[in-house]
Order: C-alpha cells, then sequence, then structure tokens
C-alpha cells in the first residue's frame, strides 16, 4: 500500500480562486466539501456547500466584473494556506466600485477538498 499523496494547499487555493476569478461555479462548488463552512466578519458564518454556494451567487450576480488578485499565497500547514488579496468590483445595482483587501484562511481535507475558509477583511464597507 502506497502513501496517499500529500495535499499541496498552495497549488490547491490558486486554482480555487482562478475558478471564482473564471466565475466557473461548478469548479467552486466542487472545491468545497458538503459540510464545509465559510466565516467572514462581513456575512457572518456559512455551513454547508449549499449555502456558501447560493452567497457566491449572490454576490456575483451584483459584482460580475470582480477583478482579485493575491499578493501572497503562503502554506500554514499540511492541509491549509493563507492567501493576502485584494480585489475591485462594480455593483450592478447601485454603479458604486468595492474595493477590499484583506486575507483568507482555507482548510482542506486529505482529498483536496475545503473544509474551511476564514476571511478577514481589511475594508469595512464590503457587503460580502
Amino acid at each position: 500500500m502506497g502513501a496517499q499523496p500529500a495535499v499541496d494547499p498552495v497549488a490547491l487555493v490558486t486554482r480555487y480562486h482562478a475558478a471564482i476569478s473564471a466565475l466557473d461555479f461548478a469548479a467552486i462548488e466542487d472545491f468545497f466539501t458538503e459540510g464545509a463552512t465559510y466565516s467572514s466578519g462581513k456575512i457572518g458564518g456559512l455551513k454547508g456547500r449549499a449555502e456558501i454556494m447560493a452567497a457566491f451567487r449572490r454576490y456575483f450576480a451584483e459584482y460580475p466584473d470582480q477583478v482579485a488578485a493575491d499578493s501572497l499565497i503562503e502554506p500554514l500547514s499540511a492541509v491549509s494556506a493563507r492567501s493576502i488579496w485584494r480585489l475591485t468590483a462594480t455593483s450592478t445595482l447601485t454603479g458604486k466600485q468595492l474595493r477590499r483587501q484583506g486575507e483568507e484562511v482555507v482548510t482542506f481535507d486529505p482529498d483536496g477538498r475545503i473544509v474551511s475558509v476564514d476571511v478577514t477583511d481589511a475594508d469595512t464597507k464590503s457587503p460580502f
């Protein structure tokens, strides 16, 4: 019996963020485990893939032009990584531009699927 391949949390976060940038909802959904959690000071806590995906869909319905960039993605453990990010987007409802920056810690299961996302947003004016 061979050892299970190690999860590369930096590569996984990079792929997860690429799926978000492409608005590839099927790929985003596939990243999350059924019982995943998503925590943000902006929206509180979300539990479960369905609730997380509903929030993603609501956000991107209003902010479909989001452009995000990571200035750093670093491993925190064998199954987690931290990203430092910034983004801009324009609300389709108000026409106002949103600018955010912050950090995100993403934790994966041994199969490389997300079990938790914890967002710390440096911008207090964000809706998500």
